[in-house]
């Protein structure tokens, strides 16, 4: 059985809990369209916006690295460290006095499974032949 969709799913309902976060703020902001120059409507813009930017190819390439034989115990750790890359870094952007550092270990985080699924696969296509 794959793992990869139970991820899939846990994803989709964060990008729900984002999309919903933009719109109660903007509401309590009064903004209607945009950020209005609001940095809360904005962190929450910025959060939900790099979450569908990266979360769709990362979890993309998994899903690959997954069908060709990835090991559980491997698409587990892809998958936990791309959730919790996109939780540290949701939660750096929407704070109106940033601590970059969860931003910065959120994206370093995102992006070490994102090349490092990319490698493997790119690795698995020249090798198995």
């Amino acid at each position: 059985m794959l793992v990869s969709p139970a991820y899939a799913g846990i994803f989709g309902v964060v990008f729900a809990f984002l999309s919903m976060r933009i719109l109660l703020i903007r509401r309590l902001a009064s903004v209607a369209i945009g950020t209005g120059d609001d940095p809360r409507v904005l962190g929450a813009v910025r959060a939900h916006g790099n979450f569908s930017e990266y979360v769709p190819i990362a979890l993309l390439l998994i899903y690959v690295k997954e069908a060709q034989g990835g090991g559980t115990v491997l698409i587990h750790a892809l998958c936990l460290g791309l959730l919790l890359g996109r939780a540290l870094h949701a939660y750096g952007v929407s704070q109106v006095a940033e601590n970059y550092r969860f931003r910065v270990a959120g994206t370093v985080l995102t992006l070490v499974v994102v090349i490092g699924v990319s490698i493997q696969l790119l690795f698995d296509y020249l090798t198995v032949r």
